[in-house]
């Protein structure tokens, strides 16, 4: 791309950006949580989320490309703590490194928080977000059975490296890594 080209292009075009969830991103978040989960999240809910947000009890981040919302992702604070609550991104845009972004940025929340901790369930069935999960030093720590629809199990996945200052570094690579691939 060409200096002129850079310059005149609008900051957020054909790039991510990740920023606090708002209650106008709502419209966007909502199409892609329907089709992400069988039994996806009301409004309403999200709306208590961000409520709680602002308590500081937790934190969600959308992430935006060309102005559209394409992923998401929350954290609840659970005293030193923090549960991962959801992470989806829009199927046309899955497998592109936004969970990676949108994750890394929900752990350095969590750090900020004073968190030593993150925790999570994943489906069973769900291989690609247990490989992401393992990336980020989540280790399985044990099952829900039938914990998703009253029929899929979910594994318990913790990350209890987050104090370390090697924790920040492997976040800076993951994070370095997704970017460059993207600059491609």
């Amino acid at each position: 791309m060409s200096v002129l080209a850079r310059l005149l292009r609008r900051p957020d075009e054909g790039e991510l950006t990740i920023e606090p969830m708002r209650r106008r991103h709502l419209a966007g978040v909502m199409p892609i949580e329907s089709v992400s989960y069988p039994r996806p999240w009301p409004i309403g809910v999200f709306q208590s989320e961000l409520e709680m947000m602002r308590r500081g009890e937790r934190h969600y981040i959308v992430a935006r490309e060309d102005g559209a919302i394409v992923g998401y992702g929350g954290v609840m604070f659970v005293l030193d703590d923090a549960h991962v609550t959801n992470i989806a991104v829009a199927s046309k845009r899955q497998r592109s490194g936004i969970a990676t972004r949108v994750l890394a940025e929900l752990a350095w929340q969590a750090i900020a928080h004073g968190c030593q901790a993150l925790t999570l369930e994943v489906r069973a069935t769900n291989l690609g977000a247990q490989a992401l999960y393992q990336r980020f030093g989540f280790v399985p720590a044990g099952v829900r059975q039938k914990y998703y629809e009253n029929s899929v199990d979910a594994i318990v996945m913790w990350c209890n490296d987050l104090a370390l200052p090697e924790y920040r570094d492997r976040l800076r690579e993951l994070s370095a890594a997704v970017e460059g691939r993207a600059a491609r």
